[in-house]
């Protein structure tokens, strides 16, 4: 057994499932709470303060959607991993918006699920260290990021970002001018490359886009690079050297 000092809250109806899950997270360490419904996943959230929140859509008593919602009210920055029966794109895109860091979908393989779990770890880690070791202020334009305090600003007031919208800001902000492809970003902020999954990119960098530009269908601070991925405004392209 591996040795691991983080704690997972589970929350799944299907017990079988559940039971999988529990059994093959406490075997690489994990400590795990577990949960079949959303009110019962909300208490343990509050009286276990787990470090990462597994979380089925359909639940019974409240579902998934809102327990995200709820959780993510508390906390801007705790990786939540959404699990869906459903394939449906409008389903992953609604449990991002809440503020899902990614999903998966059923069926899924447990070796794919537990070295998400990783990544996602690795990631919310890094972000720790990094947090420690800036505490400057970043500025673009009329777009501020207090490395610090994990706050950003747009003319003065405050945006409201979700941990990965946050994360993907910061990279960009960090590295002016660099075109990153999709896989890139989905490998540097998720923490993983796999197939299929860089719609993910797509619709963070669409959310991110609607809070922080005036026109997000002409951006001024996240441009496409056609046939690329995406890069941040460099220090040429800003409004006060135009």
């Amino acid at each position: 057994m591996t040795a691991n000092t983080h704690s997972i809250l589970v929350v799944e109806d299907n017990k079988d499932l559940l039971n999988l899950l529990d059994i093959n997270l406490s075997d690489q360490g994990y400590t795990v709470y577990t949960a079949e419904n959303g009110v019962a996943a909300l208490e343990i959230y509050q009286s276990k303060k787990p470090e990462l929140v597994v979380l089925d859509v359909m639940l019974p008593k409240m579902d998934g959607f809102d327990v995200c919602k709820k959780i993510r009210s508390e906390d801007r920055a705790i990786p939540i991993l959404m699990l869906t029966a459903k394939a449906e794109e409008v389903d992953k895109v609604l449990g991002l918006e809440l503020g899902a860091d990614d999903y998966m979908t059923k069926p899924f393989s447990i070796r794919e699920f537990l070295a998400r779990v990783k990544a996602m770890f690795r990631r919310a880690d890094l972000t720790l260290e990094e947090n420690r070791d800036g505490n400057g202020i970043l500025e673009f334009d009329e777009l501020l990021v207090d490395v610090s305090m994990r706050k950003v600003t747009l003319r003065g007031e405050t945006i409201d970002l979700t941990s990965k919208e946050y994360d993907l800001l910061l990279l960009f902000f960090k590295n002016p001018g660099k075109a990153y492809s999709r896989e890139e970003l989905l490998n540097t902020v998720w923490g993983y490359t796999y197939d299929g999954y860089s719609h993910t990119v797509n619709s963070h960098i669409n959310r991110l886009r609607s809070k922080i530009e005036t026109d997000p269908s002409d951006p001024h601070y996240i441009r496409t690079v056609w046939g690329v991925g995406y890069r941040f405004a460099g220090k040429e392209e800003s409004s006060s050297h135009a």
